[in-house]
């Protein structure tokens, strides 16, 4: 319901029971986050919104709907503190259709990846659709695009400028994932972004991995709320002990969880009121089976949290830290009627869902059919490449034959790349990649038509022994990130992706091995979760019969394009280091032989 003059009588007539309730739950055992309580009471909804809680006879009507809830612990929705929900490769409605019935009925998110590839624009379509979706989206404007330093290239640029208008829609809750070395380099757009964010009293939210002493102060100093990234949980003690709101993460890909929740197990138990969960990277694969954030409360759970406490951290913890708990995060009078229905506190089995004052899931499914708007061609449109030839992704040499030094990226993990040193051959001109050392050839086209950059680097860890892989979903650009240790399949794989219009492929021997295709703005789908879910684990199992043996050898390479954690990346302006902040030239040295 709206709060405009009208909308606030309807509101509170409905709180003093002078209008029915259109439901009550009645017979439920309430979680009270709030005061940290678990009790009978029932529950009075009108409309999309929690009118009354306790003894509810006086706001039941002749057409009230009674929902029997004998049996059940009553909770709140769920809120996932920091989320790019486009790296699930699922559109907003796909992705409702995976995590709504997981319990999880709020996200807060940049939508920077939309972004990224479809601006202001194709930001406006997507927030259109989570309003007619059962997840609710609390936006924060990006503190800049892209994110990258040096800057790479996207279809649009997020400045100061447009921070003065988007920050005074009615979608922004806040600056979105404000890395640290951009207040640390006193970047002009990022600090105009804060400016402005002071003036209209949002909060400021962190990306500020490893930051300790000097730097974390300057970071907190420039108005810095909230941090979803430590490494250790004595980093997560600091952070909080100067004042921040921590999410600790748990994503498929990086397990923070086990390490960082310490700080709460075994240094202070106080901390707790202020941690709050975030899932930052998830796929479809993880979601069907085994969970979101319900997944998250067990793994809390079992590393020693009481309950109430492993709930409070997925629900109102992070409804404060965001400052939208007048909206979300408790069942209390006035908020949205966001409610979980689960038999078991300790397993954390959510059996129903209701979402704004509806029943929408039960049994890990929605109860109805939700179905994705139709998309413009600004969400529709092709990649903007030029098709590529095998000498596109050959590494010139200044010398006919010999060998070349050469820097690799070398993975040590989704977001970690270290310096390796390596020794190539050099044949007819072309520095060769070498599968018996793990060395392969990374490339980033630029695939928006505005400068038509490539880039080529070396890299190891993915242990490939043939062929090659592409993605158009490569956050935080989106342009087209190709591996392989062969120049004609490297081209094969990135002109597949073109022609089609987004995904991402494997190929071997000149062949198309797999193929997941992303045709909306070339990073998601509108398919089913376990549509989606099914291919995802061809395309990394087809990754895997090229040699790898990385968990997530797809979603390894298409990070590759993040600078924002040390040492190294890729983008398509060059390979980066960004312990420098510079790119830099992978072959180091020649030898004639």
């Amino acid at each position: 319901m709206e709060r405009t003059k009208e909308g606030l009588k309807e509101r509170i007539r409905a709180g003093r029971g002078k209008i029915a309730a259109e439901k009550v739950i009645k017979g439920g055992q309430l979680v009270n986050v709030m005061s940290s309580e678990i009790y009978p009471a029932d529950i009075a909804v009108y409309k999309d919104m929690i009118a009354a809680v306790g003894d509810v006879e006086d706001y039941i009507g002749p057409d009230t709907e009674i929902i029997d809830a004998t049996g059940y612990y009553l909770t709140p929705g769920m809120i996932d503190g920091h989320i790019h929900s486009e790296c699930s490769k699922m559109s907003i409605t796909s992705y409702a259709k995976a995590v709504v019935p997981r319990g999880t009925t709020s996200m807060i998110s940049g939508l920077d990846e939309y972004i990224s590839v479809s601006g202001l624009e194709g930001l406006q379509e997507v927030l259109a659709e989570m309003k007619q979706s059962p997840l609710k989206v609390f936006w924060g404007a990006p503190y800049k695009t892209p994110y990258t330093i040096p800057k790479s290239t996207i279809a649009f640029n997020f400045t100061e400028d447009v921070h003065k208008e988007v920050q005074k829609w009615p979608e922004c809750y806040g600056v979105w994932e404000t890395v640290r070395e951009f207040l640390q380099e006193e970047d002009e757009d990022t600090l105009g972004a804060i400016a402005e964010a002071w003036k209209n009293h949002l909060p400021v939210f962190g990306c500020a991995p490893m930051a300790r002493g000097n730097d974390l102060n300057g970071y907190l100093c420039g108005g810095v709320r909230l941090d979803h990234e430590s490494y250790d949980h004595e980093e997560v003690v600091e952070k909080m002990r100067k004042g921040m709101h921590m999410l600790i993460r748990e994503s498929c890909v990086t397990h923070f969880l086990e390490e960082n929740i310490k700080a709460v197990t075994e240094v202070n138990p106080a901390f707790a009121r202020r941690v709050s969960f975030c899932t930052d990277d998830v796929v479809p694969s993880d979601i069907l089976e085994k969970g979101h954030l319900d997944n998250v409360v067990r793994l809390a759970i079992k590393a020693g949290v009481e309950p109430m406490t492993a709930i409070q951290m997925a629900t109102i913890n992070s409804a404060e830290a965001y400052r939208i708990d007048d909206q979300i995060g408790s069942i209390c009078p006035g908020r949205i009627a966001d409610i979980l229905f689960v038999k078991n506190l300790e397993e954390f089995e959510v059996s129903k869902v209701m979402t704004n004052g509806k029943m929408v899931a039960e049994n890990h499914k929605l109860t109805y059919d939700l179905q994705a708007p139709e998309r413009s061609s600004v969400l529709k449109g092709a990649l903007k490449c030029k098709l590529t030839t095998k000498e596109d992704f050959e590494y010139k040499a200044s010398i006919r034959n010999g060998e070349a030094d050469v820097l690799a990226l070398d993975v040590k993990g989704p977001f970690v790349r270290k310096r390796r040193d390596v020794v190539l051959q050099v044949k007819d001109g072309i520095v060769q990649p070498d599968p018996e050392q793990d060395v392969a050839i990374v490339s980033v086209l630029e695939r928006f038509g505005r400068n038509g950059n490539k880039s080529l680097a070396f890299c190891s860890g993915w242990k490939l022994k043939k062929g090659a892989m592409a993605s158009s979903a490569a956050p935080d650009d989106n342009n087209l990130v190709v591996m392989g240790v062969s120049a004609e399949d490297m081209s094969i794989a990135a002109n597949y992706v073109i022609e089609q219009g987004g995904g991402q492929v494997v190929v071997a021997d000149g062949e198309i091995i797999e193929f997941l295709p992303l045709p909306v703005g070339g990073i998601v789908s509108d398919a089913e979760p376990e549509e989606i879910a099914a291919m995802e684990k061809k395309i990394d199992e087809a990754a895997r019969d090229l040699g790898s043996d990385l968990p997530n050898p797809m979603m390894y390479m298409f990070f590759l394009p993040i600078t924002a954690i040390p040492d190294y990346a890729i983008t398509d302006v060059g390979p980066v280091d960004y312990v420098n902040l510079r790119t830099f030239e992978p072959v180091l040295n020649v030898r004639e032989k």
